[in-house]
């Protein structure tokens, strides 16, 4: 996946639990250990507003842009055509 989820880093480097800021922004642990996974299609500004104010950090600091590597794109493609 091209976007890569660094909420767990943030928490380290804020030195908060994952439960305290699941309480804190009120959303379950279950969805934020979710999203800490990176097992989510999308996340609604508003949550990642609560989250930003919680960590003190910018979205940047949470999400990242990995581009796919040509590898890991071929192979797909060949699945897809073969379809």
């Amino acid at each position: 996946m091209p976007i890569i989820v660094n909420l767990d880093v943030m928490l380290a480097k804020r030195k908060m639990r994952s439960k305290d800021l699941a309480e804190r922004i009120d959303i379950t642990e279950q969805n934020l250990s979710l999203l800490k996974s990176g097992k989510v299609k999308g996340v609604r500004f508003d949550t990642l507003n609560k989250i930003c104010e919680a960590l003190q950090c910018q979205p940047g600091d949470l999400l990242e842009h990995r581009p796919e590597e040509i590898d890991d794109v071929v192979p797909r493609i060949a699945r897809l055509r073969a379809r």
